[in-house]
């Protein structure tokens, strides 16, 4: 049992709506209002959720557990609570949303008061995912969250091709769930007929034996669902559309958290109700890993356009981070973990520098810029760090998660290892050729020669970024700690799982020899 005395992950997860309220009664011109109301509430929102972290113990269990019963007649209750695993994205979620509402205080001119309701909303069905241990709870989540983002890419996206990118990304997330409802709806009725129990509850469901057979759709199921959401290859294509085409804080917000929620998917449901067909799949997901490293770090070579580059360096740097899950040991799921993390804080200040070079310049186009280390001191020293982080520099986040990831591919199958190490040399390459190309040489276009720096509050925005990105590269068992546990539970039963099949060979083996004695 938790030692805090009152429903704390309800109150992180509906807390937005008070914002949401407060803003809904203001009037439509007092723009400055709604966005210190949704600031004030996403940043207390951060506050409130801290004690998760001080309070966490180091355990596999699942803590500040609340359940009630929702609907008891269809076995549907309101069941929320964190482990290791979804503490670290609760956390994540909470932390990047102040510094998203500060960041569209002068990118967003229109429809203020609906674009700050429309994001409010999306921190609510976010934080939901990641707290609920109700698959039909986590599904009305899941869905949710589909709404506003659609909205934010649709109605404040680049009017160029916006709807286009915005309706894409709901037809590909909309036919992935409605595989992962099957594959939910599929659960709840063998369930049933195993234990004559109908529940949605994931922690009864955890516990049963299922065939092989059913595995092996299910994991198909959810997978193709979580895969899309990461988004793996193939299914990759609508994440660059959306990325160039969505606000500034709407690509933030989509790199930092949305995008986990398809790899928290595979660890949370996958890894642990499949385990015979996560062995199985194995061998596929991490080659499909392994050719998004290497497609998404040459798609990054051959960009023009800054935002998109830094969209298709998610696909390969989510390649890494499928890898680590789906190496199946214990080096490989705290890397790719750790590396959901890094990867939030990385490419989301990215998009962040990005969106602020846009403000000056409307345009992103690498060919438009060039020595802008001069008039932009400070924009070029915070945009190195990031770059450094990125590609996994020593000392930095993205360094430690790699680097399990590599060492757990290694020990899964040595030719994972060598193939993804090329994704690490191109990432260095595709990186500081873009930083080379647009902060070095000399100023070509007398449009920049008058740009001015970054402002105090735009450096506020970076800051917090670059503490963790130092914090975790300098010292991540800060953080590695809180996710040992869960991930020893998970990486047991991989282990028992492959006793079984060397005893299991053994035994075939010893069947063979005495029929041929006989």
């Amino acid at each position: 049992m938790h030692e805090l005395n009152f429903p704390i992950l309800s109150l992180i997860t509906f807390f937005p709506l008070v914002g949401i309220i407060l803003i809904a009664f203001t009037e439509r011109e007092d723009e400055y209002l709604q966005k210190w109301i949704a600031f004030w509430t996403t940043l207390i929102n951060f506050i409130i959720s801290l004690p998760l972290f001080f309070y966490f113990k180091d355990t596999a269990k699942f803590q500040f557990v609340e359940k009630i019963n929702w609907i008891p007649s269809f076995g549907i209750s309101y069941h929320v609570g964190i482990d290791g695993i979804s503490l670290l994205l609760v956390l994540l979620t909470t932390f990047l949303c102040p510094i998203c509402i500060a960041a569209c205080w002068s990118d967003i001119k229109d429809k203020v008061k609906e674009f700050l309701i429309c994001f409010l909303f999306l921190e609510v069905s976010m934080i939901g995912v990641f707290c609920a241990l109700d698959m039909f709870l986590f599904y009305i989540f899941w869905e949710l969250m589909l709404i506003p983002m659609f909205l934010l890419i649709l109605v404040w996206g680049a009017p160029a091709r916006r709807r286009y990118a915005a309706i894409k990304f709901f037809l590909y997330t909309m036919a992935g769930s409605m595989m992962m409802l099957v594959g939910i709806l599929v659960l709840y009725f063998y369930n049933a007929k195993v234990t004559g129990e109908y529940t949605f509850d994931l922690l009864k469901l955890m516990k049963l034996d299922l065939p092989f057979h059913l595995q092996y759709w299910l994991f198909l199921a959810f997978g193709i669902a979580f895969a899309i959401k990461v988004p793996m290859f193939p299914f990759h294509t609508w994440l660059p559309d959306a990325h160039t085409e969505a606000p500034t804080v709407g690509s933030v917000i989509l790199a930092g958290v949305l995008l986990k929620m398809g790899t928290y998917g595979f660890v949370r449901f996958n890894l642990t109700l499949f385990p015979n067909a996560s062995v199985y799949f194995m061998q596929l997901m991490a080659i499909l890993a392994i050719i998004g490293i290497i497609y998404g770090a040459f798609m990054c070579l051959v960009q023009k356009d800054l935002k998109r580059l830094i969209a298709y360096s998610s696909v390969s740097h989510l390649g890494f981070v499928m890898l680590g899950v789906f190496a199946l040991n214990m080096q490989g799921l705290s890397g790719g973990l750790i590396q959901m993390i890094n990867h939030g804080l990385s490419t989301g200040a990215l998009f962040l520098l990005v969106g602020m070079i846009y403000e000056r310049r409307h345009t992103r186009l690498i060919a438009e810029f060039g020595g802008l280390a001069k008039p932009l001191p400070m924009f070029a020293t915070l945009f190195m760090i990031v770059t450094l982080s990125s590609i996994g520099l020593p000392g930095l986040n993205g360094f430690i998660g790699e680097f399990l990831i590599m060492v757990g591919a290694f020990r899964a199958k040595w030719w994972f290892g060598v193939l993804a190490a090329t994704g690490v040399i191109l990432a260095a390459w595709y990186m500081l050729w873009m930083y080379q190309r647009v902060m070095f040489g000399k100023v070509t276009k007398k449009e920049n020669l008058n740009i001015k720096d970054l402002v105090p509050r735009e450096i506020s925005l970076l800051v917090p970024l670059i503490v963790f990105i130092v914090w975790i590269g300098v010292h991540p068992n800060t953080f590695l700690s809180k996710m040992e546990p869960s991930i020893k539970q998970i990486v047991l039963k991989y282990e028992k799982i492959n006793k079984k099949q060397v005893d299991m060979a053994g035994i075939n083996i010893l069947k063979i020899i005495k029929g041929e004695r006989s």
